[in-house]
C-alpha cells in the first residue's frame, strides 16, 4: 500500500531499523533513534542497488516521489543514480578545496608566513580577507566572476571605506594570480575593476616640523609617566625614524650597542630588504639603560601582557594622545616625516643618505646584506648629528639655520 502523509507521521521507532515501502523501488526506513531515511532500490545489470534520497519530513512524499521518478529515469538511459551522487559529492569537495576563502588562506600560507612575511603584513591580509569571505569565500574559484568582488568592494566605498576597497581588490587580485600559477582557476577577475573604484585621496602621516614645537614634544616624551617600556620606545623613536612597525618588533638579537648598529632582517623591512641603522651614543645609552632594567632577551619592547608578542601597534600613537596631543598633530608614522624633512632643510646632508636612512627606494640588492654602501659613513655623522640636535631642541638651545632657498 503507497505511503500517506499520516502513515509517515505515525512511524514510531523500534529497537531495530525497519522498512516500509512506497512503490516501484521508494521505500522508508525508519531507525531505532526515530529517523526516517528515504531509500530508492534499483538494479544495474542484475545487481541490486540503493539510492539514499534524504530524510523525512525534510523531503515530503511528493518530493521524494519526484526524486525517485528522476532517477528511475536515469537507470533508464543506462545510468548508475548512485554513482552520479558520489560524483557530485566529490566535485562539490573538489570545489569547497578551491574556493576562493581556502586558496586565499593557503595563499596567506605559502606565499606569506613561510616566506617570513611581517606580522602586520599578515594581519592586514587576513583582515582584507575578512571584508571579502562573506560575499565569495564559499564560491569556486575559477567561477567567481568580475561583479562578484565588486559587490562587496562598492560596500566597503559605500561605509567611506575607500583604501580598505582598494586593498582587498588588490589582495584578491593576488589570490587570483596564485590560483592561475597552481592551476585553479583561468584568470583575475579583479583586473576589469581597477577602473570600478573610487580613488583614495592621499593622506600624509600628521608630523611636527616646527624645530620649536619638536622641542617641546621631546621634553613632554621625558615627563610621560606612563608604561616604561612605552616611555623609551617614545624616546629612541624620533632619533632613529624607523617605522613604527619595524621598532616594535625590535628584538635584542639585532643590536650590536658596542659597534652602534641596528640590523633589522628582510622580513621586517617593508621592503622585504635587510637595512641597517646607525645608532648615535644618545641611542646606545638608552638601549643599555633598558636592557639593564628589563634584561636583553627577545623583544626589546615586548608586549606589557606577555613578552613573547611586541608592544601593541598603537602604543605610541596612544601615548602621544596621553600626553595631550591629537592625531592631527602628531603620529608615530610621522616623526619619520619629521626627520626626513628637518634633516633635508639643514643642508648638511645628502638626499641619497637620507632617503637610505629612511629605507626608501633601495633596489640595490647587491651593495651588502645590510646596504651598508657608500652612504653609510655619511649615516653615521648623521645619526650623531641628529641625536645632537634633538638635544639642542628638547633643552630649548639653538635650532639649525635652514639652507637658502
Amino acid at each position: 500500500m503507497p505511503l500517506t502523509e499520516t502513515r509517515l507521521r505515525s512511524f514510531q521507532p523500534k529497537k531495530r531499523s525497519y522498512k516500509v515501502a512506497d512503490a516501484r523501488g521508494l521505500y522508508v526506513e525508519v531507525t531505532p533513534a526515530g529517523g526516517k531515511l528515504w531509500k530508492f532500490r534499483y538494479r544495474i545489470c542484475g545487481v541490486e542497488k540503493k539510492l539514499s534520497l534524504g530524510t523525512y519530513p525534510d523531503i515530503s512524499l511528493k518530493a521524494v516521489r519526484d526524486l525517485a521518478h528522476e532517477a528511475r529515469l536515469e537507470v533508464a538511459r543506462g545510468g548508475d543514480p548512485a554513482v552520479d551522487k558520489q560524483k557530485q559529492k566529490i566535485h562539490a569537495e573538489f570545489l569547497s578545496a578551491h574556493s576562493f576563502e581556502a586558496v586565499a588562506r593557503e595563499y596567506i600560507e605559502e606565499m606569506m608566513v613561510k616566506n617570513g612575511r611581517a606580522e602586520a603584513t599578515i594581519v592586514k591580509a587576513n583582515y582584507f580577507l575578512n571584508q571579502l569571505a562573506p560575499a565569495i569565500g564559499k564560491r569556486p574559484l575559477d567561477q567567481i566572476e568580475p561583479f562578484e568582488v565588486l559587490a562587496p568592494l562598492k560596500r566597503l566605498e559605500a561605509r567611506g571605506k575607500h583604501e580598505t576597497a582598494k586593498k582587498s581588490r588588490s589582495f584578491a587580485s593576488r589570490v587570483f594570480c596564485y590560483g592561475v600559477a597552481t592551476t585553479r582557476c583561468e584568470s583575475d577577475p579583479t583586473a576589469l575593476l581597477k577602473g570600478a573604484l573610487i580613488t583614495p585621496k592621499p593622506t600624509h602621516y600628521a608630523a611636527i616640523l616646527d624645530p620649536g614645537k619638536l622641542g617641546g614634544l621631546l621634553r613632554a616624551i621625558d615627563d610621560f609617566e606612563g608604561y616604561t617600556l612605552t616611555k623609551y620606545s617614545l624616546q629612541i623613536a624620533p632619533h632613529v625614524f624607523v617605522r613604527p612597525g619595524e621598532l616594535r618588533h625590535a628584538d635584542w638579537d639585532e643590536f650590536d650597542l658596542k659597534e652602534g648598529i641596528w640590523r633589522i632582517p628582510a622580513g621586517k623591512m617593508k621592503a622585504r630588504r635587510a637595512h641597517a641603522v646607525p645608532l648615535s651614543t644618545q641611542v646606545v645609552k638608552l638601549l643599555k639603560e633598558l636592557g639593564t632594567l628589563m634584561g636583553k632577551k627577545g623583544y626589546v619592547f615586548p608586549s606589557a601582557r606577555s613578552g613573547l608578542r611586541p608592544m601593541s601597534e598603537n602604543a605610541l600613537n596612544a601615548a602621544f594622545r596621553r600626553m595631550g596631543y591629537s592625531k592631527e598633530e602628531i603620529t608615530a608614522h610621522g616623526l619619520r616625516a619629521t626627520a626626513s624633512t628637518l634633516l633635508n632643510e639643514s643642508g648638511k646632508w645628502s638626499p641619497d643618505a637620507i632617503e637610505r636612512a629612511l629605507a626608501h627606494g633601495d633596489s640595490d640588492a647587491v651593495r651588502g646584506i645590510y646596504h651598508r654602501g657608500k652612504h653609510w659613513p655619511e649615516r653615521v655623522k648623521m645619526a650623531q648629528w641628529w641625536s645632537n640636535y634633538l638635544d639642542d631642541l628638547k633643552s630649548g638651545g639653538k635650532i639649525v639655520r635652514l639652507k637658502a632657498g
